[in-house]
């Protein structure tokens, strides 16, 4: 913006105020990095962008091969071409009725205007053109084209043929002459000009609509004067006579021999006769002769009939002043006034102009058309249109369908014109935006360290504010459009007022909110008075949820999570419901949270799990429950546990607890396990328990002391006999597993191919992988059952020897099972192959 300032530097302050700008429109706005994004109706996809800078002192160019509308020569073009426009239109009827071939002087100017238009055509493929749903300016070429050729391409190539060489070429057919009336079709472009005028406040309105009104009129009996004309030469010359011009008389002048007549006489004649015929209503001294005559004529007064009607009620809408276009202007005046007096600035005069505008060409405001309708319409309506929008936020990301349809109606379509602040550092507001489309940029400090390099664009469906919004926390930083951009905006109490009915949600968009902050910015938004009051309801729905489940109240319990309650959350004691459930046995309950995937091993402040709470009070159907879906049980200081439940005495707890696989070897601070307190207080019972769930007689205490130690001192001979025997028992099972561990570590395997080694050469053979017994025989009678193969019966190494004992056979050793004769004639070629040439011994065939 400030930009834009020094750029108006050498313009006056009454000019300017004066000034209505468009600001997309302007060729001293300061848009820039335009393209066209994804429209309100999801017509067009984002293209790749084209930068548009500005040279100079108002000059808007585009880099690449498209061009700016608003480019200043392209603008001086324009200009240009509506000069030939204006020409065109008004000498085509006259080329088509008073000329059978354009003289020489004529001829030249038409080439040279068809040769203009024809550049015209051309730069349309490359000149950018705004979106009519989302206001914004395409500078895609595809998107350009394909607009051009569905447009009017057509009929501005047909109208810069040269249809007068054409004409003649043809042997003068009259009817490729009516092919001219196909450059009519630029007319359109002087409509365009008056609608421009009509929107400039420094040029009087009425002035400007009288004029427009006043070239339609010359225009519709210029173009019948010459119909007029041409409809009397298209007769014989023996039938002249009888036209409208060929039998009038005025005075004592007669126009039997029209056609020798200068050319200014006719056309003033015709054009007479037109506007006569038009003011009158068909009645004057000049008239119809011919058949052909009267129908045109009919024809003519039944359309200026419209015509008058036509002119009629736009000057009665002059004099009301009930145009839309009128009504704009006369806001915009009274808002220059307004920003004049109260000396408002450029910078924000330029910004309520181009809103104005906007509202004016774009109609986006169109909310109040809807106010008259009833409440759910309008919820439908608002759902149908900005719900998708909202389901893409990443701050609503995992909240519930019913929260973001609550959120989609309270919502309010906003645009952003290139330049305007959306939110500044430090400023608490009270309005949360969301990027619908359009590009918003960060702005740094001067005092902030980062580049403007390291920054990145603000994300499409980003939220804007909402940290301000939500937490009343200063804004971080100051966020600014950097081209047109639409944002849903909602209001902080709106939003509150759906958080309070959806505190659930609320707790989602916190956690949302959390995701990559900074620490000091994440206890500010913990500390924050709607995070406190989403943990207060959270904690009051725990306690509630807890007290259902206490209770066994099913229907209470699946209530309070279908309203939002989180059967996770837990109370002051850490405890959630399926740890009361769990501890009061209530089975229904357990299998209701389980199918709520709720966690099955949570603790509470106490370090107990769920599971512990079902075994402790004796609830086995319940724990059975937990542990199907996958509880386990695992307590912090079991061995301290154990040792509680035996001096208690307590057999049945003790055994649920070893039956869901709690160490009996755990040991307590004293580093004793539960059978040092069975053997020291000579409960044989659990010990009996103890030593049958692998308790060990050989753990130690921290003064060295073994249960068999703690039964000898306390004198139970049958519990000390009980542990001697186990003793005894568990040394002979620790010396077997040594044994079958070291038998492990020594044991040796081979691989074992049937045939001989020059056999598998290859390396491509399969084999078996076999333990080494203790005998060779074991071995070839093991590999020939695996191999299928009953033909061997010697083992041979790779390099051919045969093996006479397994214990020279070392770890995968390849062998191979094979013949103990050499068979020649099966494979002589083989054996020979790989005999020495001088070996001379003899075979056994």
């Amino acid at each position: 913006m400030n930009r834009n300032s020094r750029e108006r530097d050498d313009e006056s302050e009454a000019d300017e105020e004066l000034k209505v700008e468009d600001t997309q429109h302007s060729p001293k706005s300061s848009w820039k990095n335009m393209y066209p994004f994804k429209s309100l109706r999801n017509y067009y996809t984002r293209q790749e962008s084209f930068s548009i800078s500005r040279i100079g002192s108002g000059r808007v160019l585009s880099h690449g091969c498209i061009i700016h509308p608003e480019n200043w020569w392209y603008v001086a073009w324009t200009h240009f071409i509506l000069l030939w426009a204006v020409y065109s239109s008004f000498f085509t009827p006259l080329e088509f009725a008073f000329f059978r071939g354009l003289p020489e002087k004529f001829f030249l100017l038409d080439i040279a205007g068809q040769f203009a238009f024809l550049v015209d055509i051309v730069l349309c493929f490359f000149v950018g053109y705004r979106d009519p749903h989302s206001y914004c300016l395409v500078y895609n070429p595809n998107l350009i084209a394909i607009r051009y050729l569905k447009s009017r391409f057509l009929v501005d190539l047909l109208g810069c043929l040269p249809w007068d060489a054409i004409y003649k070429a043809c042997g003068k057919k009259e009817l490729v002459r009516y092919m001219l009336w196909i450059r009519l079709s630029r007319a359109l472009r002087v409509t365009e000009f008056f609608e421009k005028l009509e929107k400039d406040i420094r040029i009087n309105y009425l002035f400007t609509r009288i004029v427009k009104l006043f070239v339609v009129e010359l225009y519709c009996t210029h173009t019948a004067a010459c119909i007029f004309y041409y409809l009397a030469t298209t007769l014989p010359p023996s039938e002249e006579g009888y036209t409208w011009i060929g039998s009038l008389r005025m005075g004592d002048y007669s126009y039997a021999n029209f056609r020798e007549i200068d050319l200014w006489t006719r056309y003033i004649t015709a054009l007479y006769f037109a506007v006569v015929t038009m003011a009158t209503v068909g009645y004057g001294e000049i008239h119809a002769v011919n058949t052909r005559e009267m129908i045109f004529v009919m024809m003519y007064v039944s359309l200026d009939m419209i015509l008058g009607a036509y002119l009629l009620g736009n000057m009665a809408a002059l004099i009301v002043k009930g145009s839309r276009t009128e009504r704009f202007r006369d806001k915009m005046a009274e808002l220059i006034k307004y920003m004049n007096k109260n000396k408002l600035g450029k910078n924000i005069s330029k910004e309520v102009k181009g809103h104005v505008r906007l509202q004016y060409e774009s109609n986006y405001s169109n909310a109040a058309a809807l106010q008259d309708l009833p409440l759910a319409i309008r919820a439908k309506i608002s759902n149908k249109l900005y719900e998708p929008y909202v389901r893409e936020i990443p701050l609503f990301r995992g909240c519930s369908n019913k929260f973001l349809k609550k959120v989609a109606t309270r919502v309010h379509e906003e645009f952003f014109l290139p330049g305007e602040v959306i939110i500044e550092e430090g400023s608490t507001g009270d309005q949360l935006y969301f990027l619908c489309d359009g590009k918003l940029d960060e702005v740094t400090s001067p005092e902030d360290t980062r580049s403007k390099e390291s920054l990145p664009s603000i994300q499409t469906h980003s939220s804007i504010g909402d940290i301000s919004v939500l937490c009343n926390i200063p804004e971080p930083r100051t966020v600014h459009a950097t081209e047109l951009s639409k944002l849903l905006r909602i209001d902080k109490q709106a939003l509150v007022e759906v958080i309070e009915i959806y505190l659930s949600d609320g707790r989602t968009i916190i956690n949302n909110l959390l995701e990559g902050r900074e620490s000091g910015v994440r206890n500010k938004i913990l500390e924050s008075a709607i995070a406190l009051q989403i943990e207060k309801h959270e904690s009051e729905l725990a306690m509630r949820l807890n007290c259902a489940a206490n209770d066994g109240d099913l229907d209470r319990l699946r209530h309070l999570v279908e309203a939002g309650a989180d059967p996770n959350k837990m109370d002051y004691n850490g405890q959630s419901a399926l740890h009361r459930a769990a501890s009061k046995g209530y089975e229904d309950i357990i299998q209701f949270l389980v199918q709520k995937q709720v966690e099955i091993d949570p603790r509470d402040n106490f370090g107990s799990t769920p599971l512990f709470q079902a075994i402790k009070n004796g609830h086995d159907r319940a724990a059975s429950l937990l542990v199907s879906a996958g509880a386990s049980l695992s307590i912090e200081d079991a061995g301290n546990c154990l040792c509680k439940a035996v001096a208690r005495k307590d057999l049945d707890f003790l055994k649920r607890l070893l039956a869901n696989g709690i160490n009996p070897n755990s040991k307590n601070y004293d580093l004793r396990t539960p059978l040092h307190l069975a053997a020291s207080e000579g409960l044989y019972p659990l010990s009996i328990l103890l030593l049958e769930a692998g308790a060990s007689v050989f753990a130690t205490d921290r003064w060295g002391r073994t249960p068999i130690d703690e039964a000898r001192i306390g004198g139970n001979r049958d519990l000390l006999k009980l542990l001697e025997d186990a003793k005894v028992t568990q040394m002979s099972e620790f010396s077997c597993c040594y044994e079958r561990s070291q038998d492990q570590l020594t044991r040796r395997k081979c691989t074992v191919f049937p045939g001989f080694p020059w056999d598998h050469r290859d390396g491509r053979s399969l084999g078996v992988v076999l333990w080494v017994p203790e005998t060779i025989e074991q071995l070839i009678k093991t590999a020939k059952e695996q191999l299928c193969y009953h033909g061997g019966s010697c083992l041979l190494s790779e390099h051919g020897g045969k093996i006479l004992d397994a214990s020279i056979i070392l770890d995968d050793q390849k062998l191979f099972l094979a013949s103990d004769e050499l068979q020649i004639s099966a494979h002589p070629q083989s054996v020979h192959k790989f005999l020495p040439a001088s070996y001379t011994g003899s075979f056994k065939l």
